[in-house]
C-alpha cells in the first residue's frame, strides 16, 4: 500500500509545485462543483427517475461550502506528506551514506586497531632493542670508565712523563710524572699556556721545542735537558707526535718523554773515557815515537853513509827493530781507530814488484835473526801496478810474518803472492810456515781480540792477542778476507784476498824545482829536530829552530824573510793550534804557509778545524812527502811565499774540500760523517732555538759555532756561512728567530740530500 500511495502523493506534490496552489485550487474546485453537480443529478435520476434541481442545488450549495476546506486538507496533506516522503528519503539516504560511512570507519578503526597492534609491537620490540641498547651501553660506559681508570692508572704510574697541549698551545691533560717535573698540579697546569706558568728564564726547553713541531707538523724525536725545581739535572728523550682528527686538522700535539739520565751519564761517561783512551794514546804515540823516530831518521842517514858489510848488517837490525816497534805503535793507534769506525783506507797506485820486494827485505831481516829460511814468492810481471793502500797492507803482511817467525823454531817461513787478473781483480798473499800450527778449536776464535791460544806451550802465550784482530779489521776495511789453514805441530797457513784493480803506470813527471826556503822549525824534541833540519839543510834550505811557542811568536815577530813554518801540535808551553791562529790573527803573517807535524795528523787537523793550513806532514817524515809538499807550495820559482788558489766551490758544497776529502779518506769515511753530522744537527739547531727563545746570546752564539764548525768538517759551504754570521751578528733580532731557524733546519736537510748526491756520485 505504501508503494501505491507514494507515487500519488509524489505526483500530485509535483503538480502543486508545477502549477501552483491557487491555480489547482481553483481547477480542483470547479472539477469537484462538477462532478458534485454531476452526482447529484445523477443520484436524483436514478432514485426519483427526474433530475431534481433543487437536490442538485443544494448539493452544490454544499460543495461550494465545504469543497475549499476539503481541498486546502488534502493539498495540505499532499504537501505535507510530500515533505514527509522527502525526508524520508533524505533520512534513507542519509542513513545510508551513514552506514557507508559507519562500514568505512569501521574498516578503516579495524585496519588502524591491526596497524596500532603492529606499531604496538614493534614498539615493544623497539623498547626492548632500547632496554639492551640501554644495558649494553651501561655496560659498555661501566668497561670504558674501568678502562680509562686503567689507563689513567697506567698512565699516571708509568715512570715515563706524557702531556697533551691543544691546537692553541694550551695544556689539556698530563700525568703525575709531568706534574712532578713542572713542580706543579695538575689544576695549575691544565688550560693554562706555559708562557703562564714558567716565566723566560726556567721554562722547559722540552716545551720550548713544541713550536718547532707546530709549525713543521711531522713527528720529533730529541733528547732533552732539563733542570727539576730542585735544582737535580735530567734527560729526558722526548718524542712528540701531531694529532690530528678524521679531516686531517691539526688540533694539538702529544708528548712523551722517557728519563734517560743514567743513560746519558754513561755515555758523557764512556765519551770522556773514549777520550782519556784518546788523549792517553795520543800522548804514548807521542812520548814513544820521539826516540823511535830518532832511531828511524837515524838508521836511514846511517844506511846512506859508507858503511861495512857487518855495520850495514847491524844498521840494518837497528832499522828493522824500529819498522818492527813502529808497527806495534800502529797496531795500538789502529787498535784505538777500530774501536771509535775511524779507520782511514788511503788507496795508491802501487808497483807491486817493488811492494812486494819490500817485504821480502824485511821477511828475510827476521829470518835471519832466528836462522829460519825465508822463501819469497816465484818472479812475476814487476811492472804491474795495482790500486792498494800500501801502509795497511803492508801492516797487515809485517803481521802475519811476525806472527810466522814468532812461531817457528826451525823450518822455513813462506810468502806467495797471486794477482788474480779477471773482471774482478783480486791479490792474494799466502804467508806459510813450519811452526807449532794452531789446533782445530783455536782456529775460530784466533782473530778474537786479546785471544791467545790457551794450549800451554810458551810460544802460544807470547804476545798482545790484538796482532791479527788488528789484521783481520784492517783487511775488512779494505773489502778484503783472511782465513786460516793450520794443522798441530805441521805449521799454519794464513790467507789474505784483496780486491784490486789493474792501473796502467804513471807517467813520469819532472818536479819543478823550488828555491831556497828560510823554515821556522818549531820542535821540542832536539832528536826531531835534527833529522828535520838535516834533512832540509840536505835540500839547501836555511832553517830557523824555535823548541818553544814563546820563541816561535817572537821569532815571527822579528825574522821578516821566513818563508814556511813546520809546525808540531804539541809544544811544552803552548799547543800548535794556538800559534797557527795567531801567525792568522797578525797582518803581516796572514799568508804565511803553515804546515803541521804531527804523529797523529787526523787529530791534529781536528784540532785545527776553521784555520787555513796549507799542508801536513806524518811522523816520522816521509822524505817524498815532504818534496811533494815543498814542490806545490813554492814549484812557480820565486823564493817568496806562495799564496794557494782558493778552493773552487758552488753555492752549497765546497767542493775542492770534499775532493780532497774523498780523495784521501774514501767515500765511507765521509758518508759516516755526513751520518754523524745529521745525527748531530737536531741537537744544534734545538740549543739555538732555546737560546733564542729565552734571549741567551752566548749560548745562541756557541750554538751556532759548533754547527759552523760541523758542517765545515763535511764541506756544506752555505751552512757554514749561515751559521757563522749567526755567530757573528752583533744585533741578534730575536723577533721571529724561532721561525727563521726551522726553515734553516729545512734548508740544511736539502742541502744534506745533495751532499749525499755528490758522494754517491764521487
Amino acid at each position: 500500500m505504501q508503494h501505491s500511495v507514494h507515487p500519488v502523493i509524489r505526483k500530485l506534490a509535483s503538480y502543486l509545485k508545477q502549477w501552483g496552489w491557487v491555480q489547482c485550487f481553483f481547477l480542483c474546485f470547479i472539477l469537484l462543483q462538477a462532478v458534485t453537480g454531476v452526482l447529484a443529478g445523477a443520484y436524483s435520476l436514478l432514485l426519483y427517475e427526474v433530475v431534481l434541481w433543487p437536490l442538485v442545488l443544494g448539493a452544490l450549495l454544499f460543495s461550494l461550502t465545504s469543497s475549499p476546506v476539503f481541498i486546502l486538507i488534502c493539498f495540505y496533506l499532499v504537501h505535507h506528506l510530500d515533505e514527509a516522503l522527502f525526508y524520508l528519503q533524505d533520512s534513507i539516504r542519509q542513513e545510508r551514506l551513514l552506514n557507508q560511512n559507519m562500514q568505512e570507519t569501521i574498516r578503516q578503526l579495524n585496519f588502524e586497531i591491526e596497524e596500532r597492534k603492529k606499531a604496538f609491537q614493534a614498539k615493544r620490540r623497539a623498547v626492548d632493542e632500547l632496554r639492551r641498547e640501554i644495558a649494553w651501553r651501561r655496560k659498555t660506559q661501566q668497561e670504558l670508565e674501568e678502562q680509562s681508570l686503567l689507563m689513567r692508572s697506567i698512565v699516571d704510574s708509568s715512570p715515563d712523563l706524557f702531556y697533551y697541549r691543544d691546537e692553541t698551545g694550551r695544556i689539556v691533560s698530563c700525568n703525575k710524572m709531568f706534574e712532578v717535573l713542572m713542580g706543579k698540579s695538575a689544576k695549575e697546569l691544565i688550560g693554562h699556556y706555559p708562557a703562564e706558568l714558567f716565566d723566560a728564564d726556567t721554562m722547559p726547553s722540552a716545551i720550548l721545542t713544541d713550536q718547532e713541531l707546530t709549525m713543521s707538523r711531522t713527528a720529533m724525536t730529541l733528547d732533552v735537558e732539563y733542570k727539576t725545581p730542585d735544582g737535580r739535572l735530567m734527560w729526558f728523550e722526548m718524542r712528540k707526535v701531531p694529532f690530528f682528527d678524521k679531516q686531517s686538522r691539526y688540533i694539538g700535539l702529544l708528548g712523551f718523554g722517557r728519563d734517560i739520565t743514567s743513560r746519558k751519564l754513561a755515555e758523557q761517561a764512556l765519551e770522556k773515557a773514549y777520550q782519556d783512551k784518546g788523549k792517553f794514546i795520543a800522548t804514548l804515540s807521542h812520548e814513544l815515537r820521539t826516540p823511535l823516530n830518532g832511531i828511524v831518521g837515524l838508521s836511514r842517514r846511517l844506511l846512506e853513509t859508507q858503511l861495512s858489510n857487518e855495520q850495514r848488517s847491524w844498521s840494518n837490525t837497528i832499522f828493522s827493530s824500529a819498522e818492527t816497534l813502529g808497527n806495534i805503535f800502529n797496531d795500538i793507534i789502529d787498535l784505538d781507530k777500530i774501536d771509535r769506525q775511524d779507520l782511514d783506507i788511503l788507496y795508491q797506485s802501487v808497483q807491486l814488484g817493488a811492494f812486494v820486494r819490500d817485504i821480502c827485505n824485511f821477511a828475510s831481516l827476521i829470518c835471519q835473526q832466528k836462522e829460519l829460511e825465508f822463501i819469497g814468492p816465484d818472479e812475476f810481471s814487476a811492472d804491474c801496478y795495482v790500486k792498494l793502500d800500501p801502509t795497511r797492507v803492508r801492516q797487515v803482511l809485517w803481521n802475519l810474518l811476525n806472527n810466522a817467525v814468532k812461531f817457528t823454531a826451525r823450518g822455513q817461513v813462506k810468502l806467495e803472492v797471486e794477482f788474480v787478473a779477471e773482471q774482478n781483480s783480486e791479490l792474494v798473499f799466502h804467508v806459510r810456515d813450519t811452526g807449532i800450527g794452531v789446533a782445530e778449536a783455536e782456529q775460530q776464535r784466533i782473530f778474537d781480540m786479546y785471544y791467545k791460544s790457551s794450549d800451554g806451550r810458551r810460544l802460544s802465550m807470547v804476545g798482545s792477542g790484538i796482532g791479527l784482530s788488528v789484521s783481520r779489521s784492517l783487511v775488512e776495511a779494505m773489502d778484503g778476507s783472511i782465513s786460516l789453514q793450520s794443522q798441530t805441530g805441521a805449521g799454519s797457513c794464513f790467507t789474505v784476498r784483496l780486491p784490486t784493480q789493474l792501473l796502467a803506470p804513471p807517467q813520469p813527471e819532472s818536479l819543478p824545482l823550488h828555491p831556497a826556503l828560510t823554515v821556522l822549525l818549531v820542535e821540542d824534541v832536539p832528536l826531531n829536530a835534527e833529522i828535520a833540519i838535516n834533512l832540509l839543510e840536505q835540500r839547501g834550505h836555511q832553517v830557523v829552530l824555535a823548541e818553544t811557542g814563546e820563541d816561535a811568536m817572537a821569532l815571527l815577530d822579528t825574522e821578516d824573510d821566513l818563508d814556511l813554518v813546520l809546525l808540531d801540535m804539541q809544544l811544552p808551553d803552548m799547543t800548535g793550534d794556538e800559534i797557527a791562529r795567531y801567525i792568522r790573527s797578525e797582518p803581516q803573517l796572514a799568508e804565511l804557509p803553515v804546515v803541521i807535524l804531527s804523529a797523529n795528523v787526523r787529530k791534529a787537523q781536528e784540532q785545527l778545524s776553521g784555520i787555513r793550513i796549507e799542508g801536513s806532514l806524518a811522523k816520522p817524515i816521509n822524505t817524498n812527502k815532504l818534496d811533494q809538499l815543498l814542490n806545490e807550495l813554492f814549484g812557480s820559482g820565486t823564493g817568496s811565499s806562495a799564496q794557494l788558489k782558493p778552493p773552487r766551490s758552488s753555492d752549497i758544497l765546497d767542493l775542492a774540500t770534499l775532493d780532497d776529502y774523498l780523495q784521501s779518506l774514501g767515500v765511507q769515511t765521509m758518508q759516516r760523517s755526513v751520518q754523524l753530522f745529521a745525527q748531530l744537527m737536531p741537537g744544534y739547531i734545538n740549543k739555538m732555538i732555546e737560546a733564542a727563545v729565552q734571549k741567551q746570546e752566548q749560548e745562541f752564539r756557541d750554538a751556532a759555532h759548533k754547527l759552523k764548525g760541523a758542517a765545515s768538517s763535511v764541506g756544506l759551504l752555505w751552512v757554514q756561512q749561515q751559521a757563522k754570521q749567526l755567530e757573528t751578528d752583533d744585533n741578534v733580532q730575536w723577533q721571529g728567530m724561532e721561525k727563521q731557524l726551522v726553515d734553516f733546519h729545512l734548508t740544511i736537510e736539502r742541502h744534506l740530500a745533495a751532499l749525499e748526491e755528490y758522494l754517491h756520485a764521487g
